[in-house]
């Protein structure tokens, strides 16, 4: 087998796991969702200020608290927006936890909007207290075992 060949079969079967590799450190990732300023699948920072900003080389977007409607968490894409992300069967194969945060809201026309973010787990703990404080909405569970490791992970 030639050494390209070899290197195409080798990367080939590499690269569903580079799509379904979970987020690390401070990083988060927009997977989808209502807002066209980001591209699907972009990862950056979300920084939580005086709004819910995330930022990338590729585009950013902030949410006001005020017009948070919903907030949902789970580790797996939320109920509500799954319909605006794309789903590759990679990402139902992977086995990694992951930790996402559904964040329903208006935007400055009245309309319903919606955006899915994977946060890395030191994220989860830090941010999620925060946005359910200063959007005055409480974070609803995916399901039970989600609130279960939720709860166990931040004590």
């Amino acid at each position: 087998m030639t050494r390209m060949v070899r290197w195409a079969l080798v990367s080939s079967l590499c690269w569903p796991a580079l799509l379904t590799a979970a987020v690390r450190g401070d990083e988060a990732m927009y997977v989808g969702g209502t807002i066209s300023a980001v591209p699907q699948r972009t990862e950056g920072r979300l920084e939580v200020g005086r709004d819910i900003c995330f930022k990338s080389d590729q585009g950013q977007f902030s949410i006001a608290f005020e017009k948070v409607l919903s907030l949902e968490y789970g580790q797996k894409v939320g109920r509500r927006v799954a319909t605006a992300v794309t789903v590759t069967p990679f990402m139902l194969l992977s086995k990694k936890r992951k930790h996402f945060l559904t964040i329903g809201f208006e935007d400055g026309a009245g309309q319903r909007q919606g955006a899915v973010l994977e946060l890395s787990k030191n994220q989860v703990f830090k941010v999620l207290p925060r946005i359910e404080e200063l959007s005055g909405k409480r974070i609803e569970f995916e399901s039970a075992d989600a609130q279960r490791q939720f709860e166990k992970e931040a004590h």
